[in-house]
């Protein structure tokens, strides 16, 4: 069967972990084991986050002042490569006699979508209030808080909704021919239509799991897979009454009842492909993949 698995910037970065490369593949490293076992049972298109990553590059593109900061799309062009990298070195040597290839793609975004009006999609490393609200100031950016008890707080950014991966017919090609194919990184390097429809970088940061929908749908995959740092979702989350949901019907799930940029983006992504393509998609660990598709772990969200 196949698979798209969006895996959240927790399979490079744990909570509280610097941004340091070795800790990237350390955790690459765990993670690839579980993604190579699945790999062997099914066709697996991985697409992965870039939160803390593509923030870390913009702070290190501003540090130097002799050139304008590079803008977003660049600099998520530039994850792509870093992270596809640095999964492809784990996940060669896991599956040393399959072909990996990560596929620089672009998404397009429709310029008028009212995101970017509204910056949600946080980037970059967490601060405290006072420091966050002191840089936002400095730097022009938009600052929100995260998480439950609201004390981590990050960079936010514009996140429009993918309208069409670019790249399609290419990464359907390599993964008919039997590739692992690692793309759509980031959600896509955002770009609009630009005169005659060239693809013109926008600046913003596309939400990785609504890309991973997108794909889901347009590769005809049975089953669309998003992992992230927590064994499910959650009612009540944050609170002594919270409590693991095992399924959810998408015919009545409303991903604004959820976090914006964290967990309502994954709602509205396992939804919309439930809904369009009339097969289940699935939120749960990182660490285990293979218990979610089983049923016994995870959340699964029914068409």
């Amino acid at each position: 069967m196949r698979l798209v698995v969006a895996i959240g910037g927790n399979a490079l970065l744990k909570r509280g972990d610097t941004l340091g490369i070795g800790e990237q593949r350390r955790n690459m490293g765990e993670a690839a084991d579980m993604l190579a076992a699945l790999s062997r049972e099914h066709e697996v298109v991985l697409v992965h986050g870039n939160g803390p990553q593509v923030g870390l590059l913009a702070l290190e593109a501003e540090a130097y002042k002799g050139a304008p900061p590079y803008p977003l799309d660049v600099l998520g062009a530039e994850s792509q490569g870093m992270i596809g990298y640095v999964i492809e070195e784990a996940m060669r040597r896991a599956l040393p006699d399959r072909e990996i290839v990560t596929v620089l793609t672009q998404t397009l975004v429709d310029p008028a979508d009212p995101a970017f009006a509204k910056p949600s999609k946080p980037i970059g490393p967490v601060y405290d209030e006072s420091t966050a609200r002191a840089l936002a100031a400095e730097r022009g950016w938009a600052v929100a808080a995260e998480g439950p008890d609201g004390k981590a707080w990050r960079r936010v950014v514009a996140s429009p909704a993918p309208r069409r991966i670019v790249q399609l017919a290419a990464i359907r090609r390599l993964v008919e021919s039997g590739c692992l194919v690692v793309c759509a990184g980031g959600g896509g390097i955002p770009v609009r239509a630009g005169p005659g429809g060239a693809p013109e970088g926008v600046e913003a940061v596309i939400d990785k799991d609504l890309a991973a929908c997108l794909l889901a749908q347009d590769l005809d995959a049975g089953r669309l897979l998003i992992l992230t740092d927590v064994d499910g979702v959650y009612e009540a989350w944050g609170t002594p009454a919270q409590a693991r949901i095992d399924v959810l019907s998408a015919r009545t799930l409303d991903p604004a009842a959820f976090a914006v940029g964290s967990m309502g983006p994954k709602i509205q992504a396992a939804r919309d492909f439930a809904l369009a393509t009339g097969n289940p998609a699935f939120i749960g660990a990182l660490g285990q993949a293979a218990d979610i598709l089983s049923g016994r772990s995870g959340t699964r969200i029914d068409p």
